[in-house]
């Protein structure tokens, strides 16, 4: 690399300053893998509709395209649409390390809502790790198709609100 193009990038980068922006916590619509007719006439992903979130239930889709990180999540505490046939939306998330500290998590997306920003958290959504392990131990190919190339079952996520005791 020539010398004035590493002072150039050097300048930009200082230029830019230390503030990273991510899309976390901006809205996006969950998806699910095509069928093989769907693939066949291009389409690459389909919408999930609210009928297919069981209610109180976390949601992680892989592939979101309205995400940089292709990850869309709605957690528990998501607010539902009541017309079971529209499209489901989460917000962006990002993979993260059990136990990182807060701003791990931080949203500084500007249309992300306060209420998900107060609560977003570091946390498991998918499995625990040692299931994540087992699975992709005994069915490679299927570990795959569902998780893609994960590898953690840790995710951005809006942490949920203590159920009271019944």
């Amino acid at each position: 690399m020539s010398p004035r193009l590493v002072i150039f990038l050097s300048a930009a980068l200082l230029a830019s300053g230390c503030s990273v922006t991510s899309e976390l916590g901006k809205e996006c619509v969950l998806v699910k893998k095509p069928t093989q007719e769907e693939l066949d006439q291009g389409i690459l992903s389909v919408p999930v509709l609210e009928s297919d979130v069981a209610p109180r239930q976390d949601f992680i889709s892989f592939g979101s395209t309205s995400c940089v990180e292709l990850i869309c999540v709605r957690d528990a505490d998501f607010p539902r649409n009541p017309d079971q046939n529209a499209v489901a939306l989460g917000y962006c998330s990002q993979a993260c390390i059990e136990g990182a500290d807060a701003t791990a998590c931080e949203v500084t997306e500007p249309s992300a809502p306060e209420e998900l920003r107060a609560r977003m958290e570091c946390r498991s959504l998918l499995l625990d790790q040692a299931s994540l392990e087992r699975l992709r131990a005994e069915d490679p190919a299927a570990y795959r198709a569902t998780f893609g190339d994960n590898n953690s079952p840790y995710f951005c996520a809006g942490g949920l609100a203590t159920l009271p005791e019944g």
